[in-house]
């Protein structure tokens, strides 16, 4: 940050002086203005804002106790050290009074001058630098509330009326649109049955920071948001009314992230694009729609554009319905409810295989896939189960050897979630949000604060669950993810400790030194 000066006095030696004689580029100021009374400073002022003012006290048109009263009724936040004879002082008391940081006497001794200015130099651009730090924080948690908001639209958790007050402007949110491009890693099934917990962590989220990189020259404003393991949403925020949707565009933003992911993760993706933009209260029925167009598809690393006349048959359309019935009551641990809705999909499965039988069985494994990955969202499935559950898979022909395995699905599901204490559930919630937030700035109070329990209740189940506090077990993660990425990637150290929360280079070497005893250099080095 350089600052701003303004010398004002109506002795044009004395400016001309003050101008030459104090290093002022050296303190920290680039530019050093002069002006002859009160009154032209205080158009100056107007126009440039500057951070310092040196004025003298008796100055023709506007005195210098004028002029500070008059910068008090602008609300101006600059300081101004007054420059007087000893024959002002009772001034220069009224002068303080009214908000002057400091005073020199004429003659003025320009030792002591520099050393008030320099020390008033810091200390504007500490508070400079301060501001920026609170600007930064911010805007990081309103960014977090936005996405959060976006997320539990996009997934029907809630609607935009319900969070409203999180934003100054009530129609904020009324006058924004979206393009939706909905993200999904091909060969799920194949991958998360050959990686483990760790891999899988570390490759969502460099998956996702490549998409959130993917778009960052294109003027965009968008947020990623991973919906589920190995999907993605990105959606990029329009003006209503202002920009008309060009899907030719949206297609070239589609190759973009497609190929992003591809050439630094080395992995395959398909991606679906909503034909026009919708509104946020129309963000959950675009984001089902677009998944069940892309997963019922047979192609891999595709571009698909929904076509919105799809799934307009009225038996498609009821199984829809019924599938989004089983997973809400798996998620509320709904027996009942989950046996109604799964009868109701037996009978209209078999009128469906009336006109085809691949048809049921595209869409059988469609909705197996789709349970497994919502199971895996709410942690009722282990690793081991889900190995168990893709070998059979393969192993089954038949509707009648899909409809099994659904079975077993559900049930192994329902006994998990009716034994999990709410204690577990909490815990499995901040788990979660920690691994999908982890280059963030967040803590106890927002991780509390987003499952709804207070900071001390938070921090006695987490010391409790994995035994060690929530800042112990945040740092490890973070930092056994950025070995992960020093060992993968080429990317610097400031920018791999950014990405996992820590935007000062200095701080993140110091916490890798403490957690694994060499730098992040010193272990990239191990790979050599």
């Amino acid at each position: 940050m350089k600052l701003k000066a303004l010398l004002v006095d109506d002795e044009i030696n004395i400016v001309r002086n003050l101008q030459k004689v104090l290093p002022w580029e050296s303190i920290g100021f680039s530019s050093v203005e002069t002006t002859s009374d009160g009154q032209k400073a205080l158009a100056y002022v107007i126009d440039h804002d500057p951070d310092l003012i040196l004025c003298d006290i008796r100055m023709p048109n506007l005195d210098g106790l004028g002029f500070l009263q008059k910068l008090n009724d602008l609300g101006k936040d600059c300081l101004v050290i007054m420059l007087t004879g000893y024959q002002d002082f009772d001034y220069v008391r009224t002068a303080l009074k009214y908000g002057a940081r400091d005073y020199i006497l004429k003659p003025i001794n320009y030792e002591d001058l520099e050393n008030v200015v320099t020390k008033l130099a810091e200390e504007m651009m500490e508070k400079h630098a301060e501001q920026v730090r609170e600007q930064k924080k911010w805007h990081s948690v309103m960014n977090l509330a936005y996405e959060k908001l976006l997320h539990d639209v996009l997934l029907d958790y809630t609607n935009v009326s319900a969070r409203q007050f999180l934003f100054n402007d009530e129609h904020f949110l009324e006058e924004l649109e979206y393009t939706l491009i909905l993200v999904d890693l091909d060969e799920y099934s194949h991958i998360s049955r050959n990686w483990n917990e760790k891999e899988r962590k570390l490759r969502n989220f460099a998956l996702r920071n490549v998409l959130q990189d993917a778009l960052s020259n294109d003027g965009l404003n968008y947020a990623v948001l991973q919906t589920r393991e190995g999907e993605w949403c990105v959606l990029i925020q329009h003006q209503k009314g202002i920009s008309p949707s060009d899907l030719d565009q949206v297609k070239i933003w589609s190759d973009k992230l497609q190929d992003a992911v591809h050439r630094h993760v080395k992995l395959h993706v398909s991606l679906g694009i909503y034909p026009r933009h919708v509104s946020m209260n129309e963000l959950a029925d675009a984001y089902k729609k677009m998944q069940r167009a892309l997963h019922l598809s047979p192609e891999k690393m595709q571009i698909l554009v929904l076509e919105e006349q799809m799934g307009t048959n009225e038996l498609n359309y009821s199984m829809w319905g019924l599938i989004e019935e089983i997973v809400s009551a798996l998620k509320m641990r709904d027996q009942s409810k989950m046996d109604q809705a799964f009868s109701e999909l037996n009978q209209t499965l078999k009128a469906i295989s009336e006109q085809s039988v691949l048809r049921v069985e595209q869409i059988l494994h469609f909705l197996i896939l789709h349970l497994v990955r919502e199971m895996k969202e709410i942690n009722v499935l282990s690793d081991e189960e889900e190995s168990v559950l893709w070998t059979k898979l393969e192993r089954s022909i038949s509707v009648k050897d899909l409809m099994e395995n659904i079975h077993q699905l559900i049930h192994t599901s329902m006994n998990t979630r009716i034994n999990r204490k709410p204690s577990d559930t909490f815990m499995l919630s901040a788990k979660e949000y920690m691994n999908k937030n982890l280059a963030s700035d967040f803590g106890v109070e927002e991780i509390a604060d987003y499952i709804g329990i207070s900071c001390s209740y938070f921090s006695l189940l987490f010391k409790q669950q994995f035994g060690e506090t929530f800042l112990e077990y945040l740092t490890r993660q973070r930092i056994e993810l950025a070995k992960s990425i020093l060992l993968m990637s080429d990317k610097s150290i400031t920018q791999i400790g950014k990405m996992v929360g820590y935007a000062e280079r200095r701080y993140f070497t110091r916490v890798f030194l403490k957690f694994t005893g060499m730098t992040p250099t010193e272990y990239r080095e191990k790979r050599e």
